[in-house]
């Protein structure tokens, strides 16, 4: 049931992701865990986030950081156990600080119970139809069911070896589907026994207090029933092409979350369901935030916007209207744990597909002034819209994407799978460092880390931004404060007219916001100056960088 008050605190909230393994590391392993987020809960309430997206922490082998789920309903060691996750969380309530949690449901661990039991189970029972395994092409079934690729690099099917051996028919042994790494087999969403245990989940956590989920690869639970051939074009993203994909956007899937919405529709205080849907367009993503489905998608064809003014504007436009079409909220979010840190990603210009990452070989290196200021005023505008926004632990000291990891070091099952070809996603998941002279930067006690961090990390610490009035950190603070103070997440958007082409300028609730992508200074119009995102004298606007001035 949905509570009185409105509106939904989704709406509009400003909402922070954790990823527990580079938050903070209270026992010293190197790995972050849920005690060390319960110490820093207070460093969040001081930044003023509503929110937490909680990544994953269930229960894993780890061979992709957790999204390998080998038991949903209990807490991985290396994070700690159900007794710190209900501290944590009751603490995070105490604060005033909602959480949702990481969900995967397109495919589990080869770990999990499910798995090994189909395993050793015949082709045709119970035990697969869980799964999506099917017979090989071929004279012997030995070639692939289709040529499927995994979002990781090389196939997307593994053929199995039979508990009897091999001999199972004239096919051979079966092949198992993982659209991502071959420790990750795909559910089969058309068996209404994955149906009910993912209900069974939801309400595992949403009794424990949960506020909601953020759902990993919410676009691709249901496959094309044909299973038919298909090759993304070359160079395209890690989720594929913007024609339509098999494996993507299926119809089928908005059942899926229609059924969950009811789920959630039977508890108290809002609970919501964000998408992580890769889809071309704004109009596609909204299909997920129709009425009866889910609360919130990431926007992510604002996140890939290129650092150009008539493309963000355009993006905004397309995103006001799509989502406003459904009554859904507009979710901004310009950085996660999957792509190249924002204040990196800005400075590097085209010809970097999602999911690729950047690395020592990686040609035209990023300027990291630019990032970093093109960072900024990025998130200043992306504060000032209406709607819900998304920030990465980490942003809020101005972190770059780490470029120098040394190879020996990645553990991305993109770098693996690709032969070093891909970089992956390791650069924007380095351990996040609190004080400057400590061990591990604050991170632990003991130093360990199980990424490595970079030495130029100490300046960019958070005790070293506190006192700073013109740091990332302070510039973060000012922006959410400014935000709730003039209600812009619940606020109008009207563009101004007029300015040169290399801004984006609008106003929202008495606030005028305006962002130079150009090259040239822009001019200001009268009012009282409330944020830059970079200092700045003068009645001139410098480059790269976003205002919000008070029409009083």
């Amino acid at each position: 049931m949905t509570s009185d008050h409105a509106p939904e605190w989704w709406r509009t909230a400003a909402i922070y992701q954790i990823y527990p393994r580079s938050f903070s590391d209270a026992d010293g392993d190197g790995m972050g865990d849920l005690r060390g987020v319960t110490t820093r809960l207070d460093a969040l309430r001081e930044l003023g986030v509503d929110a937490i997206w909680l990544s994953p922490f269930m229960t894993s082998p780890q061979r992709d950081a957790g999204y390998d789920v080998a038991d949903y309903c209990d807490v991985d060691p290396l994070f700690g156990d159900l007794a710190d996750f209900d501290a944590m969380l009751a603490a995070a309530h105490e604060r005033g600080i909602r959480m949702i949690v990481d969900l995967v449901p397109n495919h589990s661990s080869d770990q999990h119970p499910w798995f090994q039991e189909a395993l050793k189970a015949a082709p045709g029972s119970r035990e697969r139809a869980r799964y999506i395994f099917r017979d090989g092409q071929g004279e012997h079934g030995e070639e692939p069911p289709n040529n499927w690729q995994s979002v990781f690099g090389g196939p997307a099917w593994t053929r199995v070896t039979e508990a009897d051996g091999d001999a199972t028919g004239p096919n051979g042994p079966q092949w198992y589907l993982h659209l991502f790494d071959a420790s990750q087999p795909d559910f089969d969403w058309a068996n209404e026994e994955v149906r009910e245990e993912f209900r069974r989940i939801l309400r595992f956590w949403l009794d424990r207090g949960v506020d909601g989920f953020r759902v990993d690869v919410a676009h691709g639970l249901v496959k094309h029933d044909e299973l038919p051939d298909y090759m993304p074009p070359e160079d395209s993203d890690s989720m594929g092409g913007t024609e339509p994909v098999p494996y993507w956007g299926q119809e089928g899937v908005h059942e899926i979350y229609r059924d969950w919405h009811r789920v959630l529709a039977e508890y108290d205080g809002d609970r919501a369901l964000c998408a992580e849907a890769w889809m071309p367009t704004a109009a596609e993503v909204a299909l997920w935030v129709r009425p009866d489905e889910m609360h919130q998608a990431f926007n992510f064809p604002y996140l890939q916007a290129p650092w150009d003014a008539a493309r963000l504007r355009e993006v905004i436009e397309e995103s006001l209207e799509a989502f406003g079409g459904v009554g859904a909220p507009t979710t901004w979010v310009l950085s996660n744990h999957d792509v190249v840190r924002h204040a990196t990603r800005l400075a590097l210009g085209p010809g970097h597909p999602q999911g690729h990452g950047v690395g020592p070989k990686t040609p035209g290196k990023p300027d990291p002034a630019v990032g970093l200021r093109r960072g900024r005023a990025a998130t200043a505008l992306m504060l000032a819209l209406p709607g819900s926004a998304y920030l990465y632990q980490g942003e809020e000291l101005g972190l770059p994407e780490v470029i120098e990891l040394p190879d020996d070091a990645r553990q991305d099952p993109t770098w693996f799978r690709t032969g070093g070809e891909r970089y992956g996603r390791d650069g924007c998941r380095v351990p996040i460092p609190w004080e400057a002279h400590a061990p591990a930067y604050g991170f632990n006690d003991t130093g360990a880390t199980w990424l490595p961090q970079p030495s130029e990390w100490a300046e960019l610490a958070r005790d070293q931004q506190e006192g700073d009035a013109d740091s990332t950190l302070n510039l973060y603070k000012t922006l959410l404060r400014l935000r709730r103070e003039h209600a812009l997440a619940s606020g109008e958007l009207s563009w101004i007219d007029g300015l040169p082409p290399q801004t984006v300028a609008f106003r929202n609730t008495g606030v005028t916001v305006i962002a130079n992508l150009g090259a040239e200074p822009v001019a200001l119009p009268a009012g009282r100056l409330l944020v830059a995102s970079t200092p700045f004298d003068g009645d001139a606007l410098p480059a790269d960088t976003t205002v919000w001035i008070a029409e009083d």
